[in-house]
Parts: C-alpha cells; sequence; structure tokens
C-alpha cells in the first residue's frame, strides 16, 4: 500500500483563507500565505489553495498570491479557481504552483484535460469535483457548488481519467464542513473504478474519520480544512495516530525520523 496523504486545504477569497458549511455561511481562518507556510513547516505533505470566489465572480485566481506561497513553502502544491485555459496554467506553474485544480471549465469544456496534459504532463491536472447526493445518485456541481447538473459522478471521474486528468479531487457537498466523516461509498466506489489518486474531500472532523477513509473509502489522500485550520487536530498528532493504526503515511517531520 502507497503512503497515504495528508493534505490541508485553503479556500481563498480575497487574499484570505475561510471555511464554511456545505459551501455556505463562510468565516475567516486567517491569511492564506502564513496558513501554508504552518502547514508546510508542520507536517503537512501536500496543500490546496482553491480561490472560490473566482468562478462565481468571473475573476482569475491570482498569479501573485501563488508567488507569495511559492516563496514560504516547500512541499508541493496546487492551485484552482477560475482556471480555464492553457495560458492560465502556463502562468500559475511558472509563478511557483506545482498542480492545478480545474473543475467547472473542465465540464463545460472537457477537451481542456486533454490539452493541459498534452501540454502540461498529466501530474499537474487535478480534476475536482464537487458532488451532492439527491435522490439516492450522486450529481455533480459547478461554480462553487452553486449550479446543479444531470452529471453523474461516478461517469464523469471516469471521463476525467480518461481525458488525461491525474488525479481527482472529490468533495462530498452533502458532507462538507458537517465533520460527521466523509463520504465512504462515494469515495470508495470512485476510487476503486480509476486507476489515478483520489483525493477525500468533505466531512473531516475525528482522527478516525481518517482511519475510514483510507481503509474502507480506499483513498490516497485526505484533505480537509477547518479542522486544521482552527487547530482542532494538529497534523503531527494525526500522523501519529494513523502510524498507530498501521496506515501508511509519509514521515515528512523530524517527530517521525
Amino acid at each position: 500500500m502507497l503512503a497515504k496523504r495528508i493534505i490541508p486545504c485553503l479556500d481563498i477569497k480575497d487574499g484570505r483563507t475561510v471555511k464554511g458549511v456545505n459551501f455556505e455561511n463562510l468565516r475567516d481562518a486567517g491569511d492564506a500565505v502564513e496558513l501554508g507556510e504552518y502547514y508546510a513547516k508542520n507536517g503537512a505533505d501536500e496543500l490546496v489553495f482553491l480561490d472560490i470566489t473566482a468562478t462565481n465572480e468571473k475573476r482569475k485566481t491570482l498569479s501573485e498570491l501563488v508567488k507569495k506561497i511559492a516563496v514560504k513553502v516547500n512541499i508541493p502544491f496546487t492551485v484552482g479557481g477560475g482556471i480555464s485555459s492553457v495560458d492560465d496554467v502556463s502562468l500559475l506553474l511558472d509563478s511557483g504552483a506545482d498542480k492545478i485544480s480545474i473543475n467547472t471549465s473542465a465540464v463545460k469544456n472537457p477537451n481542456l484535460i486533454s490539452d493541459l496534459a498534452k501540454r502540461f504532463g498529466s501530474q499537474c491536472v487535478v480534476v475536482s469535483i464537487d458532488a451532492k447526493q439527491t435522490n439516492n445518485s450522486w450529481k455533480i456541481f459547478l461554480n462553487g457548488g452553486k449550479t446543479a447538473t444531470d452529471i453523474g459522478a461516478f461517469q464523469w471521474a471516469k471521463e476525467a481519467e480518461q481525458r488525461g486528468a491525474g488525479e481527482i479531487l472529490l468533495t462530498s457537498m452533502n458532507h462538507d464542513g458537517a465533520k460527521n466523516g466523509f463520504a465512504i461509498e462515494l469515495t470508495e466506489k470512485i476510487a476503486s473504478s480509476l486507476s489515478i489518486p483520489v483525493i477525500a474531500s468533505g466531512g473531516a472532523g475525528t482522527m478516525e474519520h481518517f482511519t475510514e477513509v483510507f481503509t474502507k473509502g480506499k483513498a490516497d489522500a485526505a484533505l480537509a480544512a477547518s479542522i486544521f485550520h482552527f487547530k482542532e487536530i494538529e497534523i503531527a498528532e494525526l500522523k501519529k495516530f494513523l502510524k498507530e493504526k498501521g496506515i501508511p503515511i509519509r514521515t515528512n517531520m523530524k517527530s517521525f525520523a
């Protein structure tokens, strides 16, 4: 079994980190660059920065923020929000990002996935999927969870892989911010059907939830926000807990040497 990754997610609005519940009722969680630096020094395996207003307000992710992050962070980080072209990605990668995340733009123009994979390599392309369960089926939502579609989450994940995505960032809108656990069945079904890594997102509230998503959910990585931002769970303690449970983790902290 490959080592599992722990990934803090920083939702960005006007340069600040924010967090809500079910994609609503946002509250401030601190400076994005400072938080990113903190996590990089305290055991995070990777980071994800998502400009959550970029799609809604038709603004591009600011390359200046990426440059500031790159100077302070020495672990891989992914940037998403408002990315819709090869030029957008080129600018962000040149500014210091390691990967980019696309969501709405990929659904509207699936060829974008292929274009980016061919130009920059699949390892740079993360396709984010915001899924919501309605009437016993999982459908994907666009524009920061505000626009419903009839596209099934499972079929879209498979198509994204076929078009060249290197990774899937899977968020359950039903579970997001609720801290009642990840969407295990959804994650397991998608992870089992793909050959690329799946990052589980939405619902982390306890250390046991991470154990569950790595074992039953078959996730390759687990992403969380508020429990890390508000110090409810420290990454070092989480990694120690997972190690004791027999789950392989990356030992990128001195305390794990």
